[in-house]
C-alpha cells in the first residue's frame, strides 16, 4: 500500500482564508496590480510567509504584462568571449527582479531570426543582443517592439543601446606593439571576412604598418573562422608558401592557440623564433604556453553594464553606457625581434 500523501499544494483562497482578506485583494498584493491597504497588504505577506507561498511568475507575467524575464541572444555558447558576456550579464540581473532567458544565432541570420522570435514569443520584457549578423532592419523591428541593447556591435543611430570597444584602435595597438619590438614582417589572421570585429580589427593592423612606414603584404593576411582551427590552417599555409614573418597578430585567442600549434608542429619557437599576439584574454591564455600576449577586451563588463542598462530602459530611468577600453596584455609570447 502506497502511504505517500503528497503536500498539498498552497492557493491564493488559502492565503484568502488564512489573512481573512478576499482573493482578488491576494492577487492584487502578488501581482502589484493595483494599491492595497496596507494593514491588509501586511497580513497577506505575513500568511505567504507563513506557508511559504511562491507566486506562479508566469501567471504574475499574465496579469501584469511583465514576463520579469529578459532575452539574451548570443552567437555561439560555446565561445569563451560570449560566455564571459554571459556573466556579466548574469552577475548584474542577480540585482534585479528579472530572470534571463537564452538563445543561440549560431553567426546564421536566419537561426538568429527564429532565437529572436523565440524570446519574443516568451513575451520578454526586453532583449540583450551579443554581436549578430541579424541585418539592421530586423534589429530596428524588435527595437520598436520591446526594449534592446546591443553588445560588441556598433549601429548607426544606435549610440544610447550599443555597447562596444574600438576594434579599430584595437587593431592598431596590437600591432603597434610587435611594431615597437622591432617586428616589420607581421602575419595577421583575420576573423570571419565580412564579421564587423574582424573588418575593423584589420583596419587597425593595416594602420599600424602603414604609418611604420611598412609595406602591406596581402600574402600575409590570411581568412580566419575565429576557430582554432583556422588559426592552424592559416600557419600552415603560410609555412608551406615559404613566407617570411616574425611576428603574428590573430584576431582573437583561439586562432592564437592554433597559431601557437602549427608552429610548435614545425619546431618553430614562441616568442624566440616568432612572437604571437591574440585578442579577448580568455581565461586560457593565461596558462598556455608561452602565457599569450593579447588584447582584453573587457567581456564581463560589457556583459553587466548592458544588463544594467536594459533594466534601466525597461523602467523608464535615465541610464548612460560607458566608454569601455581595450587594452595589451603582455605575456611571454612576444619579445624583442632578434
Amino acid at each position: 500500500m502506497n502511504n505517500h500523501n503528497p503536500k498539498k499544494r498552497v492557493t491564493i483562497a488559502d492565503i484568502a482564508l488564512k489573512a481573512n482578506v478576499s482573493k482578488s485583494t491576494v492577487s492584487r498584493v502578488i501581482n502589484g496590480t493595483t494599491k492595497v491597504n496596507k494593514e491588509k497588504e501586511d497580513a497577506v505577506l505575513a500568511a505567504m510567509k507563513e506557508v511559504s507561498f511562491q507566486p506562479n511568475v508566469f501567471a504574475q507575467g499574465l496579469a501584469s504584462g511583465n514576463s520579469k524575464t529578459i532575452g539574451v541572444v548570443t552567437q555561439n555558447i560555446g565561445s569563451p568571449i560570449y560566455d564571459s558576456i554571459s556573466q556579466g550579464v548574469l552577475k548584474e540581473l542577480v540585482k534585479s527582479t528579472y530572470s534571463p532567458i537564452f538563445a543561440d544565432g549560431q553567426w546564421e541570420p536566419d537561426v538568429g531570426h527564429a532565437a529572436v522570435e523565440t524570446l519574443l514569443g516568451r513575451k520578454v520584457d526586453g532583449l540583450i543582443v551579443l554581436g549578430s549578423v541579424l541585418p539592421r532592419e530586423e534589429l530596428d523591428r524588435v527595437n520598436s517592439i520591446l526594449p534592446t541593447v546591443v553588445v560588441g556591435r556598433e549601429i548607426d543611430g544606435w549610440e544610447k543601446q550599443c555597447l562596444f570597444i574600438d576594434n579599430e584602435q584595437a587593431g592598431y595597438d596590437a600591432t603597434r606593439h610587435l611594431i615597437d619590438l622591432g617586428h616589420r614582417q607581421i602575419a595577421h589572421i583575420t576573423g570571419i571576412k565580412d564579421h564587423q570585429d574582424s573588418v575593423r580589427r584589420m583596419a587597425g593592423y593595416k594602420r599600424a604598418l602603414t604609418e611604420s612606414g611598412i609595406a602591406i603584404d596581402e600574402e600575409l593576411i590570411c581568412e580566419g573562422q575565429f576557430d582554432g582551427n583556422s588559426g592552424v590552417m592559416a600557419i600552415q599555409n603560410l609555412l608551406n608558401k615559404s613566407k617570411s614573418f616574425s611576428a603574428i597578430f590573430a584576431a582573437n585567442d583561439i586562432m592564437a592557440f592554433g597559431a601557437r600549434l602549427a608552429l610548435h608542429r614545425r619546431g618553430i619557437r614562441v616568442p624566440d623564433d616568432i612572437s604571437i599576439i591574440g585578442f579577448d584574454d580568455q581565461a586560457e591564455s593565461a596558462f598556455v604556453t608561452p602565457p599569450l600576449t593579447t588584447v582584453r577586451q573587457p567581456a564581463r563588463e560589457m556583459g553587466q553594464a548592458a544588463a544594467e542598462a536594459l533594466v534601466k530602459l525597461i523602467s523608464g530611468s535615465e541610464y548612460e553606457l560607458p566608454s569601455l577600453i581595450a587594452k595589451i596584455v603582455i605575456r611571454e609570447s612576444t619579445k624583442v625581434r632578434n
